[in-house]
């Protein structure tokens, strides 16, 4: 594994590279292999979670890129813990375009992954980019005007209206150059947070690591339900598999399955019996890992055994 960074609009962006390191199944004629691009969800971080995907994509032969966005973990960029979809995005797109320039890369065998939050982020990363070889889109926030809903039927418009006004305060305090008022990124029932069902406090640090910070400037609240990645799905230029946790409260399920719909004939569907944060660990990550690699085995195998797009539709 080795660390790297790259740029974007100006900010330096930390990353980890591993190499494939099984057989050549997956190199092309000129020794080339696929590379697969990871971002975390909400608030994510590298070492909170994502390396044991990365470590098993190279030991299957493929190369796995991994990502913090601007102003999270260790990449640069002020103030910190500022989510914007819009920056996001551009640091897929810069992850990615590193990505095609790595020693060892095929840059047409591009695959986005993305978990949560950024689960919605692969959509429009994949329809910008429109070279991309796969998507995987794992217990994905497909929908902001629904992830809004949702958070009002668990949590209850009280505790909608209180995210609002932390939010409003927040863009208040950054016209007057002020520091983010920061709400918890997850919280116990009842608190003030972004994700406060049940299971999101333990199963957020369950897989958090030493650069993760609980905390998220409130403003995201504000833009959350204009946010809707999952209705690009229909313009996807390549095949999407999507994983569904089918018992998970904080991201709605039907916003994931109907942008697999829209996505017809390019994506394939994986549900499982699970919440949202049980699919980094045991044996939920056993069977998800599963099928992501049966996943790049058909359609960023060698070559020569891939299937044409045409073929999907």
């Amino acid at each position: 594994m080795s660390e790297l960074s790259f740029d974007s609009g100006g900010v330096r962006c930390s990353a980890v590279h591993l190499s494939g390191d099984a057989d050549d199944s997956f190199a092309n004629e000129d020794g080339r292999r696929p590379c697969v691009v990871l971002a975390h969800g909400l608030g994510g971080t590298v070492d909170s979670g994502l390396l044991r995907y990365a470590e098993r994509f190279a030991a299957a032969g493929i190369d796995a890129l991994a990502f913090d966005y601007r102003s999270f973990g260790l990449s640069d960029g002020q103030p910190r813990q500022v989510l914007s979809p819009a920056r996001q995005l551009e640091d897929y797109a810069a992850a990615i375009a590193c990505a095609r320039s790595l020693d060892g890369v095929d840059p047409q065998r591009i695959v986005v992954w993305g978990s949560s939050y950024s689960g919605g982020h692969v959509v429009p990363v994949a329809v910008a980019d429109g070279r991309v070889a796969g998507v995987i889109s794992q217990v994905p926030n497909m929908d902001g005007m629904a992830a809004v809903l949702n958070v009002a039927r668990y949590a209850g418009l009280r505790h909608l209206a209180r995210l609002v006004l932390t939010g409003v305060r927040d863009v208040a305090g950054s016209l007057r150059g002020r520091a983010p008022v920061m709400i918890p990124l997850v919280g116990p029932p009842g608190s003030v947070g972004a994700m406060t069902t049940a299971d999101a406090e333990p199963g957020y640090r369950a897989i958090a690591g030493p650069s993760w910070r609980n905390e998220v400037a409130a403003r995201m609240v504000l833009g959350t339900g204009a946010y809707r990645p999952g209705l690009q799905a229909d313009r996807l230029p390549c095949p999407m598999l999507v994983q569904i946790g089918d018992r998970d409260a904080i991201v709605p399920v039907k916003a994931a399955e109907d942008a697999a719909w829209r996505a017809t004939g390019r994506a394939e569907v994986r549900t499982y019996p699970i919440g949202h944060f049980d699919i980094y660990t045991g044996p939920p990550f056993e069977r998800a890992i599963a099928d992501q690699l049966h996943f790049l085995r058909r359609h960023v195998g060698e070559p020569s055994r891939q299937r044409p797009l045409a073929e999907l539709r």
